[in-house]
């Protein structure tokens, strides 16, 4: 099932650093939309660089109706008084269970981290990009 497989690509690079503006491919060091760029295709699914751009693709997902295997957007504290698409700063895996898999500057690693409370005060909306 490639939910599981893409779950489990991610999971071997918790710990690995975080690094502002990660170049596309590395598998030694990621920011959050490298990451998920890089666990997607890892497993056949090719996504654009960035989170903005992550955010134009699949289908829209109501927050109630989130699954493991959506992307996750939010705000950042810079990007939150912008408009739009803009205000997407930040990009995660929503792996069940209320946590979110992902890489940010504050964790300096790849990490696994509670949605509540903090990052669903900033959530701006999810996309499901695989249908399994």
């Amino acid at each position: 099932m490639t939910i599981n497989k893409i779950m489990e690509t991610g999971l071997k690079q918790l710990g690995k650093p975080y690094v502002f503006n990660a170049p596309a491919g590395s598998d030694n060091h990621f920011d959050c939309s490298s990451f998920i760029q890089y666990i997607f295709k890892q497993n056949g699914i090719h996504l654009p660089r960035n989170s903005r751009q992550q955010f134009q693709v699949g289908k829209a997902v109501s927050y109630p109706n989130i699954k493991k295997r959506d992307l996750l957007f939010f705000t950042t504290t810079k990007r939150k008084q912008r408009k739009g698409i803009e205000k997407i700063g930040h990009v995660a895996l929503y792996i069940g269970n209320k946590k979110i898999l992902h890489t940010f500057r504050k964790g300096k690693k790849v990490k696994i981290s509670n949605l509540y409370p903090y990052w669903k005060t900033v959530f701006l909306g999810a996309k499901r990009v695989i249908d399994e």
